[in-house]
């Protein structure tokens, strides 16, 4: 069982405390009561990849939007580091469904000095344009922390069930179809080349993905079973409805 809670001293911002239980297939859980804590936690290890001056992948959704509100408040200096995105939508970035315009508004509005690069997919492009263009800038690129959301149908960054996108493993980036929109996506020799793997999920709605994701074996059905750093370390950080089909995680 691993909990972690926030301690509030003082004039100090809130920051969790958190042990981790080693868990199935390599991954390490950090479960908390609310969603809000999950998300300090999250924040936590992003400013440290950032103070560290890491390359940094973000993910979109839901989800992270608070927890870069809370990185932002805890570290306003993120020119060490360098930014980039696990996947993003084919759209413009003031587009309301950017995942760039999300972290913008949550993280780098809310900074005083910015990253000395950010890497935005220009889905605009296009998809295959959008693609190759990432594609060139990632190489030689090594993730120090890659932050990745899961869907309830078990997909992460997009890369979907049983999609082809799994399978790639010469290309750092790629076009994926989906139903709302053309999307662009890390693959996942670059994401589970990242020193630190990190998903972040909260909700009860994701519970069952997150017991096929993390307790499950290796399946394409479940994209982010796929998921793990090779030579670093994976954390799944949770709020207990999220992880309450996990066996003896609580």
């Amino acid at each position: 069982m691993s909990t972690g809670r926030f301690r509030r001293p003082c004039g100090e911002p809130a920051r969790p405390e958190s042990g981790t239980a080693s868990g199935a297939l390599g991954v390490d859980f950090r479960v908390f009561d609310t969603p809000r804590e999950a998300q300090g936690a999250a924040a936590a290890l992003l400013v440290e990849a950032a103070r560290a001056g890491e390359h940094i992948a973000l993910s979109g959704g839901d989800t992270p939007g608070p927890a870069y509100e809370l990185a932002a408040g805890l570290e306003t200096d993120w020119n060490a580091t360098r930014l980039w995105w696990g996947d993003e939508r084919c759209v413009p970035p003031d587009d309301e469904r950017s995942n760039y315009l999300l972290a913008k508004r949550a993280l780098l509005d809310r900074i005083d000095r910015q990253p000395a690069e950010v890497h935005r997919i220009r889905g605009e492009l296009g998809g295959e344009a959008a693609a190759a263009e990432y594609d060139d800038e990632l190489e030689g690129v090594t993730l120090g922390l890659a932050l990745q959301g899961l869907g309830a149908d078990g997909h992460t960054a997009s890369l979907f069930p049983n999609s082809p996108a799994l399978e790639e493993r010469e290309r750092r980036a790629v076009a994926v179809s989906h139903v709302d929109v053309e999307r662009v996506t890390m693959t996942l020799p670059v994401l589970s080349a990242a020193a630190r793997v990190v998903f972040l999920v909260v909700g009860e709605s994701k519970a069952e993905a997150v017991a096929r994701a993390f307790a499950g074996r290796p399946d394409p059905s479940t994209p982010a079973s796929l998921l793990r750093a090779k030579n670093g370390a994976t954390t799944a950080i949770l709020d207990r409805a999220a992880a309450a089909k996990l066996d003896n995680v609580r």
